[in-house]
């Protein structure tokens, strides 16, 4: 009968709604990714967060990456000829020009001690090997073995080898003055506490891990077996980095790879991934360029982003299962498959309160996502911290530098305050200013106060993002003026400066 067809059809129809079927995938997407920033983990698409499930290979930058991004200075060779002061003001007046992070180490000890740094004048950067400056008239190079070579500098025995110190995981940076060789300066960058969790997460994962640096491969080995990564990738330059990314991406069709990096010229090679990462306190251009930003600066975020793609699409894979199971199932019970061999027919009612409650499962379904929490790493305590990064680099700095016992211990203070968040504190600290400051509101937006107010002579910075503030200290007074144009230059306020 016609009122019985009509019955029929109307059920087929009201149980054949696909809201559930459209309801599964962006309401998941949109969980995960409200979940990825409550965990400080910013995703800019669905195409990122549903494509990080696929990956097979992270590659990692070095500096600023898997270790904190401000190196220390803990050996000062000089040649026959020259003395340490003598080499700290001839390579901090060439480094000074540049704004390498190396660069920054050997500018920051030289004010520790007092160097009076010169001018230099002609400064040119050579991509992938060092600088070149002309100071009181007189030619100087400072960089890698490279840069040496190519300029026909023999280097001479300064009591340790270069390659001993590479062993060590330390950067050495070679310095000649009119074609003679004048010394070296080791460098080494602090391993983030976080790092060596991080990555043994990540092979558990079932992640292949690269190291991508620009560092000699003796360098880059030494600190690829002390964190256990499967491979390393060294003395690339700057602009090589995207290559490297294909060439990784082509070892084998559907292999899918993620960039983490914070620099400027990790940028290329965060877009050519298959999914960009960007450490938050890195560059503008890195974070543009990203998929996904985290916040924390902290490479366990890196495994908390994985646990939650692969988890999203795992409850995507569930909607979407029961969202055709059900239509599967009842589609032909609505149309009458039964009628004939039961007598059971599906009231349009039924039909219609079944329908309104695959939409709740499926909601409800995604919603268990709120509930997601990172895996369990095993993080260092802050002792251990200590004892594996800046302790280590220390003991070392103490040895080759044969710094009397006072200025040692000033140093590790120095390091340690900084460590735990506290300012400077020394018998000669002439001043100490507290500093409120507007419009902080990430590690990166610290990272940029902490590093203009470093950049001016002297000074010493440590920012408590919690509290807006930063505490500023230094053997010499500096105007408020020169503190306040410092932190309005870096693109934030100051409300008010004190002294403490």
């Amino acid at each position: 009968a016609f009122s019985f067809a009509l019955s029929v059809s109307i059920a087929v129809l009201v149980i054949a709604c696909p809201c559930a079927l459209g309801l599964a995938t962006p309401v998941a997407i949109m969980v995960g990714t409200g979940r990825g920033a409550a965990n400080g983990i910013l995703i800019k698409s669905a195409d990122s967060l549903e494509g990080l499930h696929k990956i097979s290979t992270v590659v990692l930058d070095k500096t600023g990456t898997i270790t904190e991004g401000k190196p220390v200075v803990t050996d000062i060779l000089p040649a026959d000829g020259y003395t340490e002061a003598k080499l700290l003001t001839l390579a901090a007046s060439i480094e000074l020009l540049s704004g390498h992070p190396l660069a920054e180490a050997v500018v920051r000890k030289a004010n520790e001690k007092g160097i009076d740094i010169k001018s230099a004048d002609q400064f040119q950067l050579i991509p992938g090997q060092g600088i070149r400056a002309v100071i009181d008239q007189a030619h100087i190079i400072g960089g890698n073995l490279k840069m040496m070579q190519e300029n026909a500098v023999t280097c001479q025995n300064t009591g340790r080898s270069a390659e001993e110190l590479s062993a060590e995981g330390k950067t050495v940076l070679h310095f000649a003055k009119e074609g003679k060789y004048a010394g070296m300066i080791a460098v080494a960058d602090q391993i983030k506490p976080t790092s060596k969790a991080a990555i043994a997460a990540m092979k558990e994962l079932g992640l292949e891990t690269v190291m991508l640096t620009g560092d000699n491969l003796r360098t880059a080995e030494a600190i690829r077996k002390k964190l256990s990564i499967d491979k390393v990738i060294a003395q690339v330059l700057p602009e090589d980095k995207e290559r490297e990314i294909r060439k990784l991406q082509a070892e084998n069709t559907g292999k899918k790879v993620a960039m983490v990096g914070d620099g400027i010229n990790d940028a290329p090679a965060l877009m050519r991934a298959d999914v960009g990462i960007a450490i938050g306190a890195g560059t503008d251009v890195a974070i543009d360029a990203a998929d996904i930003v985290l916040m924390k600066s902290d490479l366990t975020d890196v495994v908390t982003a994985i646990e939650l793609s692969r988890a999203t699409m795992r409850n995507i894979k569930q909607n979407l299962f029961w969202a055709f199971f059900y239509n599967i199932t009842l589609i032909p019970l609505a149309a009458g498959a039964l009628y004939v061999l039961a007598g059971l027919k599906l009231n349009p009612m039924i039909g219609a309160a079944a329908m309104g409650m695959s939409s709740v499962s499926v909601v409800s379904n995604a919603l268990r996502l709120r509930f997601f929490k990172p895996g369990k790493m095993k993080i260092p305590q802050q002792e251990e911290k200590k004892a594996t990064g800046e302790e280590a680099i220390q003991k070392t700095a103490k040895k080759s530098e044969k710094e009397t016992d006072k200025e040692t211990d000033k140093e590790t203070m120095q390091e340690n305050s900084s460590q735990n968040n506290e300012p400077i504190k020394g018998d000669d600290q002439a001043m100490k200013k507290e500093i409120i400051i507007e419009g902080m509101m990430c590690d990166h937006c610290k990272g940029r106060v902490e590093k203009a107010l470093q950049a001016i002579p002297g000074v010493q910075a440590v920012v408590d993002l919690d509290a807006k503030k930063a505490v500023v200290s230094g053997s010499e007074e500096t105007s408020e003026e020169i503190l306040s144009k410092a932190v309005a230059d870096a693109g934030y306020e100051v409300i008010s400066i004190q002294s403490v």
